[in-house]
């Protein structure tokens, strides 16, 4: 008898014949999540198996393997041979001693000699026969035992499914820049890319000394609880502060945030192609704020040639709160430190600005020194 987690992936099975690259995916992603703790990793048809770990781990086991997208649902079982004696022996150390129960088999192994209703039946006599004071409700049972008949001459046994993030491997839709701020939308626009199996890197604009270090730490912070479920590794930032100033010099008060977004918009095009990146990402949700009209959208995206998604287009702030409390993002995220679009912030600022007007405008500006000024800003930050 071996005590495993009992890892079954999500939208894999649909993948026909490509299934194989989208598991070995899987696999690689299973191992990251669960780097530094001692374990093996199984694979058997349709399922993985985490076994030979150090049971003061189980738990932590449990969190890191709940965060990796692909994964549908998990559970903490036993792993036993599936003659009748050692099921029954499984059975019996995860069944209640009292309250109601039901038994659930699923046979992966068809050629198995008894059928599912067989062994529910024979399994539950046993254990009825155990336990006087257990009752059978197969309706809505206190407690439930699933047995899982394998196709290698074993059974697993275990009593719950736990929900998995479900989604698809991280690796597998590409890589794609996030425009990570400090807010509480970034944070969850790079979650959704990633559930997609986006490789997200992360790209954070900063205004020192006009937003101080705790600013930045706040959103290293942010990347390194994203990184449980990307798996990134880093969070590069730029300094743009030259930027804002020579926008504040020469350029009209109200497009100070929309020739900004202008320039961050360039800046991660160049970082993207740099790294191999196909996208943009950013948190953007329509109307939340000024920059965020079909106008000032239009405007950010006239200048990069590369698709900017923008998983939140559709969402309100409630929406975007729900989601970043559930990911762990959300407390970090309201800590009252500001990002560098609070620099230099208009009082009213354009909503639904003419793209002639903005080019007016920018044309007062050398666009390329002041890119690669940034650019040669660039720092790298270990998650």
């Amino acid at each position: 008898m071996e005590k495993v987690v009992i890892v079954r992936y999500a939208e894999i099975h649909l993948k026909g014949r490509n299934r194989g690259y989208f598991e070995r995916v899987f696999t690689v992603n299973l191992e990251k999540a669960l780097k530094g703790l001692r374990h093996e990793l199984r694979r058997t048809s349709g399922r993985y198996l985490i076994a030979a770990f150090d049971a003061n781990d189980v738990d932590e086991i449990c969190a890191r393997v709940s965060r990796v997208f692909g994964v549908h649902s998990y559970s903490i079982g036993l792993r036993v041979s599936n003659d009748l004696d050692s099921i029954f022996a499984a059975a019996l150390a995860l069944c209640p001693t009292s309250g109601t129960f039901k038994v659930d088999t699923h046979r992966a192994d068809k050629k198995y000699p008894m059928t599912s209703p067989e062994l529910n039946a024979e399994i539950g006599a046993r254990l009825l026969a155990a336990h006087p004071a257990l009752r059978v409700d197969v309706r809505e049972p206190d407690s439930c035992i699933y047995l899982d008949i394998r196709e290698d001459g074993t059974a697993l046994v275990f009593g719950a499914f736990e929900e998995g993030a479900g989604g698809m491997p991280v690796g597998t839709s590409s890589k794609g820049v996030l425009l990570i701020s400090g807010g509480i939308d970034s944070p969850v626009a790079g979650y959704m890319m990633a559930k997609r199996g986006m490789e997200v890197n992360f790209l954070h604009f900063h205004s020192y000394p006009y937003t101080n270090e705790q600013a930045r730490d706040k959103v290293v912070e942010l990347a390194r609880i994203l990184s449980r479920y990307t798996l990134a590794s880093s969070i590069a930032t730029v300094k743009v502060t030259h930027i804002q100033e020579e926008i504040h010099k020469k350029c009209a008060a109200e497009l100070n945030v929309t020739l900004l977004r202008r320039f961050m918009f360039r800046i991660a095009q160049r970082y993207a192609q740099q790294n191999g990146a196909k996208c943009l990402i950013t948190g953007e949700s329509l109307g939340q704020v000024a920059s965020q009209t079909i106008e000032g959208i239009t405007s950010s995206n006239a200048v990069v040639s590369l698709p900017v998604l923008r998983p939140l287009i559709g969402f309100d702030k409630e929406e975007i709160i729900v989601r970043a409390k559930k990911i762990g993002t959300y407390e970090t995220s309201v800590l009252p430190y500001e990002d560098c679009c609070t620099v230099f912030l208009p009082e009213f600022p354009a909503i639904k600005p003419k793209l002639s007007y903005i080019e007016e405008e920018e044309s007062k500006l050398e666009i390329e020194p002041l890119v690669a000024e940034a650019l040669a800003t660039l720092e790298k930050f270990e998650l």
